[in-house]
């Protein structure tokens, strides 16, 4: 208990760690700098937590305090003795995911927000917008009393003229009507900035080197070959936004330090315990939130304990160096070392017990994975190149990538490019594949010069579902997944 009140204390003192704050940016669409400023704002009952508050610019749109993240890694809402019951994920490349979905080839679900996907985008066509909507009014989170109180204080701040300016009529609340609608709006306002270049930026090491602006260090390619071989990484986190948008139980143990763990002692307004389970809670992730849809109940059971795979961009984005951030979605690890080490002796016996014992899957790539520690660094220092605003202006001039990269867009919603990197001319043969290793089609066999080269890929072409993407070139073989959405 003493150790939970220090965590109160430090919530209390909050400082956001971001040099960013909501003003005009030029390089923002109207609509944009509206989502801008109403992200960067306190609108909350009391007005004291902003979104950023949860989702600090400056360590990648996630958790922005160090000393939460060094135990529990959940943060306290408005009314500061309130905490939900996981870490935030990141609000960057987050607008990227596709509408939640049942593949019925792969028998897996897609896209969505939240770490249990429960952000659709059934409702607004967008999982980030969908996303935004819950916090404003969320008693663990931004405590406000209804939607009315959110655009009352919008339409009273000192950015309100960029209402009008980005939807072309002011902002109205007499109705219930004109309330639904504008609440709407203000969803699709911090969408629109979440997907904007400020946020989604791809200015990192890796973006530079793939356009052959810089080149990686040693132990950085080495590390980009275990990621993509050895180390099975990119099996679901994979280019160009490391994840595939899935959800997986990887058998990650509970966090004792969790705070929800004590909201069984914290009440709501209407006197219920917030979790009436205390330390019995376990979270049941994807399969918790199918048990509350009826199209999908009857697959709850075979998603409990599965949770959405994170973007690893920005994995290790940090203010400074001894700066500690919280992974996976309880925050029980502290440091991308545990992380890899984690993937790699799950199964050793090692390590706590998971929190779901049920449904544990990825055991071909994960748990025993036999890397040493010299190739579980070079894998840290691989994705350590993912963090935007790598200072591109400070390197010379680097030679071009000297090996075959492939590259599409994931998932594929409308007609797309593949495309390749050849170092030197090459007979190169990309093969589509079923899930269940079935020849699909060709994109591409014959002889290609060294550079870039691109084949379009239409969707409509195929059904929706999991597809593998296979190339052969330079004596080179690269294996992708990608997923043709609906």
């Amino acid at each position: 208990m003493k150790k939970y009140l220090l965590i109160l204390f430090s919530i209390m003192v909050l400082a956001v760690l971001s040099s960013w704050s909501y003003k005009q940016s030029d390089s923002l669409s109207n609509i944009e700098q509206l989502g801008k400023s109403i992200f960067f704002d306190k609108i909350s009952n009391p007005d004291n937590m902003a979104c950023a508050d949860c989702h600090g610019p400056g360590v990648g749109f996630t958790g922005p305090d160090t000393a939460i993240n060094n135990h529990g890694g959940v943060y306290f809402g408005a009314v500061t003795e309130r905490s939900g019951n996981r870490k935030p994920p990141s609000a960057a490349y987050a607008t990227l995911a596709p509408i939640f979905h049942y593949d019925s080839v792969g028998g897996f679900f897609v896209g969505g927000n939240f770490w249990d996907g429960r952000a659709t985008g059934a409702h607004l066509g967008n999982p980030a917008a969908d996303q935004a909507l819950g916090p404003p009014l969320n008693p663990l989170e931004m405590n406000n009393p209804d939607k009315q109180s959110v655009l009352m204080q919008i339409a009273s701040s000192t950015y309100s003229d960029l209402w009008e300016i980005a939807f072309g009529e002011p902002l109205v609340y007499s109705t219930p009507e004109e309330i639904d609608k504008n609440y709407d709006r203000v969803g699709l306002a911090i969408a629109a900035y979440e997907g904007s270049s400020e946020v989604n930026a791809f200015t990192s090491k890796y973006d530079y080197y793939m356009k052959g602006q810089v080149s990686l260090t040693t132990q950085e390619l080495e590390g980009k070959g275990l990621f993509e071989g050895k180390g099975m990484c990119a099996t679901c986190h994979m280019a160009p936004n490391f994840t595939d948008f899935t959800f997986e139980n990887l058998g990650v143990p509970k966090n004792p330090e969790n705070p929800f763990y004590h909201m069984d002692i914290v009440y709501l307004p209407d006197g219920s315990p917030i979790n009436p389970l205390g330390n019995a809670y376990i979270d049941y992730g994807l399969g918790g939130f199918l048990q509350t849809v009826p199209e999908y109940a009857s697959l709850a059971g075979e998603n409990m304990g599965k949770l959405k795979i994170p973007t690893l961009r920005n994995a290790d984005l940090r203010p400074v160096n001894d700066f500690t951030k919280a992974y996976m979605h309880n925050g029980v690890f502290k440091s991308l070392k545990e992380v890899v080490h984690f993937y790699n002796t799950r199964d050793d016996g090692s390590w706590p017990l998971p929190e779901v014992s049920e449904n544990i899957n990825n055991t071909g790539n994960l748990g025993n994975l036999g890397l040493t520690d010299a190739e579980e660094d070079a894998i840290i220092a691989f994705i350590k190149t993912l963090s935007d605003g790598y200072p591109l202006t400070s390197v010379p001039p680097a030679e071009a990538p000297r090996e075959v990269s492939l590259n599409v867009m994931n998932p594929v919603t409308h007609a797309s490019y593949v495309s390749f990197y050849l170092p030197v001319a090459s007979h190169v043969r990309i093969g589509m594949f079923s899930s269940t290793g079935e020849k699909v089609t060709i994109l591409a066999q014959g002889s290609y010069l060294e550079g870039n080269h691109k084949v379009t890929l239409f969707p409509e072409n195929f059904k929706p579902g999991l597809y593998i993407l296979h190339m052969t070139a330079s004596g080179q073989e690269i294996v992708k997944k990608i997923i043709i959405a609906q």
